[in-house]
């Protein structure tokens, strides 16, 4: 097996059912290390940005307002870089199929995600289904300096007028 990566997302629904912690010792049995870890609260941009391979779609604008936290009142995520051997493969075994109720019931999203009576997936969790979607994704989610070693080919660039928040 190739060494790869691959981008894990806790979504809403799980950060509100207090899932973390469960999810993570489940990813835990994969072996992978983790090479960037962190909160974000998920903009309109960046959830279209992140399931723009599905606009179009008719649950499209749905999707958008779930990742972004408007159903559950938890307008973040968190985002991980699992990076090792197999890592795309191993991460969605333990996570399970997109449809919890066509999901592995010992999988993440068998044992914790469900559909609502309106027809919405709350799954727990996102992970990259292949290396481009993941070199994506990864990259939409995280910059070079937020992950512990180079796992992309990286440049040294002078940014100018770049705003920052900073500790007042």
């Amino acid at each position: 097996m190739a060494i790869e990566q691959t981008l894990v997302l806790i979504k809403p629904d799980g950060l509100k059912k207090s899932l973390t912690g469960n999810i993570l010792t489940r990813l835990s049995e994969t072996r992978l290390e983790i090479a960037g870890a962190r909160i974000v609260r998920v903009t309109k941009e960046l959830a279209k940005e992140h399931y723009a391979l599905l606009k179009g779609k008719p649950f499209f604008e749905e999707l958008i307002k779930y990742i972004m936290g408007e159903f559950h009142e938890r307008r973040k995520v968190m985002a991980l870089v699992y990076h090792g051997e197999g890592a795309i493969q191993k991460v969605r075994e333990i996570c399970g199929a997109t449809n919890p109720e066509e999901a592995d019931p010992a999988s993440i999203r068998g044992a914790y995600g469900r559909i609502t009576t309106s027809g919405i997936y709350e799954n727990a969790m996102h992970a990259s289904a292949n290396p481009e979607e993941a070199e994506r994704e990864i990259k939409l989610w995280f910059s070079p300096e937020e992950l512990v070693y180079h796992i992309y080919p990286v440049k040294e660039a002078e940014l100018k007028k770049v705003k920052k928040l900073s500790w007042a």
